[in-house]
């Protein structure tokens, strides 16, 4: 990529961002566009004007906002989850900023004395004026052998140390963060209770419920209340959701009938609807009727099979609740039988973040689906090269015009080269790594994972792999893929040298993508423009309840499992090229300044959480930014290698150091993640527990009784014998 066609890519990406902002101060200040901008204010009941004054209404207001508002106000408004990943845009951001007060100011001037690109170009003066101001600021602009590379090398010890110091300080905080969470005076149902898997067959005469409830009473006899096992809910929820989608549409046909009655027409005209497929064919009904006699006719139906599910499609699962919260934590982290396939006990997860599927799935299935998945993300991230390594081509259009000679006649056209260079390989990778995410989320949950996210940190986890192999064997040495694998696989440590040879020769590349990413990406983000399209369609054409317009501007939450996977590629890439071409680290600052302020003001007034995990994220997160922190190194001695620096051996200890610093962090943090202390859970509550809330918040909506002293009935149904323990 040229110059020219660098800098039209940097200032459009840049006047869009404008142009959004601009849009987002207009649209975020009209009333009627509340729900799309302010939903979780609004949810939590507080008026999103209160307090606005004049300043709050310039384009900045919403900048000010963000910088008052504490980490405290974060966690109430999107819980730890939200200010962890905060923290993991800080930490990063930190890195970055530290690192770039010293390797700018260092490496900018002995790469730009460097002679190295005029004495490869020799006598060919045209090719000398070719090379871009880029090329000429970077790492491949010094000589061979020359002890200019010393800058370089300090500078990668300067970077290493930098991020050793950051995550340490961010791993503390955040673990404490997340004691000060687990230990608050709040009652919490997940707290209370372990989650049971592996439960063995019971004997003829007992339920897996009268089993559960005896094994434990005996383990646990002063401090187990009750146990609720898992059931097979697949077809009382089929008849559940039918009922509460006959009573959404009685709910929406009353409303659209009360807007028919006018003056000149009183009575109204009551809404029909087709029986038929999609309501487009069969015989025509009244609406309101129909689903009345529809709920009527399904009502003892879901009475009959609530029963039947209870009692006689219990699986080998359960949920078992205890009187206080250390006993809970105490039982998660004992070892309960002798043989390890029976009564596995770990923490339970939040209530809403169950995956109810999952739970029944034996240990040994779930090892080998894990195994199975595993291969199948390993072909998909070697298959995924095939469309990769066509971006890859795109990027060099002289490979297109040599490839397809019949484009030669439109490449050739100065506007569209500009156009094709600047926007068209970025644009492409980044639908491809958009869609990968959803695929990763989908074979996760199959592992048998029991919460939502637990599912969310393996696919990310997976997406990081994946971005790795793909972006630096993908993109930089796609023209020479097969070739490269077959060295790999000969030679493993042939790689620090492949990766040495391709990287700076993409620095460019990377720099657009990076732009890209954060002008254009974080423009949309803030802006909202499609969600606001959508909700006022919605409102006009489709939404007559309120519960329907609600719904219609419910904004979910945060998407970590998309988010924090493409954070960590903008890690890696600014990373590895830190030092090869220092100009990436003010995209990067850039990137993570505006992802950690747009992404406070969408916490706080946006996004609501679907479930909290209390930053269990988190120590994935420093995993992955070692791990791109060990490509880097890699990378950088290979680069000083192949530039004949007989001293590049001294970048070989950071690796090692880089191994242990994560061991250390491993051991000293990562337990209290793992595990809940019980110094931790033994803290005093504000309030006596009322257990009988705590049971019932884990009964699936499609068997929950109508009323709390039902749950009683509920527990018995389950139960062939009287093994009810008295409530507190």
């Amino acid at each position: 990529m040229d110059i020219a066609s660098f800098v039209t890519s940097l200032l459009t990406s840049f006047l869009i961002f404008v142009v959004l902002v601009l849009v987002f101060t207009w649209l975020s200040r009209r009333p009627g566009n509340a729900p799309v901008y302010y939903p979780n204010v609004l949810l939590r009941g507080l008026d999103p004007w209160e307090g606005r004054g004049r300043g709050t209404r310039s384009p900045v207001g919403w900048i000010q906002q963000a910088f008052r508002a504490s980490e405290a106000d974060v966690v109430d408004a999107g819980g730890v989850d939200a200010a962890v990943y905060l923290v993991f845009l800080s930490s990063v951001l930190a890195i970055l900023v530290f690192s770039g007060i010293l390797l700018l100011p260092v490496l900018l001037p002995v790469a730009a004395t460097g002679h190295a690109l005029e004495a490869s170009a020799g006598s060919n003066a045209s090719a000398a004026h070719n090379f871009t101001i880029i090329e000429r600021l970077a790492l491949g602009n010094v000589e061979e052998g020359s002890f200019r590379l010393w800058a370089f090398i300090g500078s990668v010890y300067w970077l290493s140390f930098v991020t050793y110091f950051v995550l340490w300080k961010s791993y503390k905080h955040v673990s404490n963060l997340r004691a000060a969470a687990r230990s608050t005076s709040d009652v919490k149902p997940e707290e209370f209770t372990v989650l049971v898997r592996d439960v063995p067959i019971p004997p003829p005469d007992q339920s897996i419920k009268d089993s559960v409830d005896s094994y434990f009473r005996a383990l646990h006899p002063d401090t187990f209340y009750k146990a609720m096992v898992v059931t097979d809910i697949k077809k009382v929820y089929k008849i559940f959701q039918e009922i509460e989608g006959h009573k959404q549409k009685i709910v929406h046909a009353e409303a659209v009938y009360a807007e028919s009655k006018t003056t000149n027409k009183p009575e109204g005209t009551k809404p029909t609807h087709k029986t038929g497929f999609l309501g487009l064919i069969g015989k025509k009904v009244d609406t309101i009727e129909y689903c009345n006699e529809k709920i009527k006719e399904l009502l003892p139906k879901l009475e009959e099979e609530q029963k039947n599910t209870l009692s006689e499609k219990q699986q080998r699962a359960a949920i078992v609740v205890f009187n206080n919260r250390a006993a809970a934590a105490s039982a998660s982290q004992t070892l309960h039988a002798q043989m390890f396939d029976k009564w596995t006990v770990t923490e339970a997860p939040e209530p809403r973040e169950i995956i109810w599927s999952n739970l029944p799935m034996k240990i040994y299935d779930r090892n080998t689906r894990r195994s199975v998945i595993y291969f199948i993300v390993f072909l998909t991230v070697f298959f995924y090269l095939i469309p990769i390594s066509a971006i890859s081509a795109v990027t060099t259009l002289e490979k297109l015009r040599q490839k397809l000679p019949f484009l030669k006649v439109v490449v050739d056209q100065e506007i569209v080269k500009t156009v094709l260079q600047a926007y068209l390989p970025q644009l492409a990778l980044i639908v491809f790594l958009a869609l990968l995410p959803a695929l990763l989320l989908f074979v996760s949950k199959s592992e048998g994972i029991p919460s939502q996210s637990h599912v969310v940190r393996a696919a990310s986890g997976k997406y990081f792999y994946f971005i790795v192999f793909n972006v630096f064997l993908g993109i930089t040495i796609s023209s020479t893929l097969f070739s490269a694998l077959k060295t790999i696989i000969e030679n493993p440590t042939g790689i620090i040298d492949m990766l040495g040879r391709s990287l700076p020769g993409s620095a460019t590349f990377f720099l657009t993508f990076v732009a890209l990413k954060f002008f254009v990406g974080y423009g949309l983000e803030l802006s909202r423009l499609v969600p606001l399209i959508i909700f006022h369609l919605k409102k006009k054409y489709l939404c007559k309840t309120e519960d329907e317009v609600r719904a219609a501007w419910t904004p979910g939450d945060l998407g970590y499992n998309t988010r924090v996977p493409s954070d960590m590629l903008i890690v890696t890439i600014v990373l590895c090229y830190s030092v090869i071409a220092p100009l990436i680290i003010p995209f990067g600052v850039a990137y993570f300044a505006l992802g950690w302020l747009i992404a406070k003001n969408q916490v706080l007034r946006v996004y609501v959480p679907s479930y909290e995990s209390n930053g269990r994220m988190w120590p994935h997160m420093h995993t992955r930014i070692i791990a791109a922190l060990m490509i880097y190194q890699a990378t950088m001695i290979g680069v000083i290698t192949l530039k004949k620096f007989v001293y590049s051996s001294v970048l070989i200890p950071l690796i090692p150091i880089s191994l242990i610093f994560a061991y250390t962090c491993h051991t000293r943090f990562y337990p209290a993640f793992a595990k809940t202390p019980l110094e931790v859970a033994r803290q005093e509550l504000k309030e006596t527990p009322n257990m009988g809330a705590i049971y019932a918040a884990y009964i699936p909506p499609c068997l929950k009784p109508e009323k709390l002293e039902d749950v009683e009935v509920f527990e018995d149904a389950q139960s062939r014998t009287t093994s009810r323990a008295p409530s507190f």
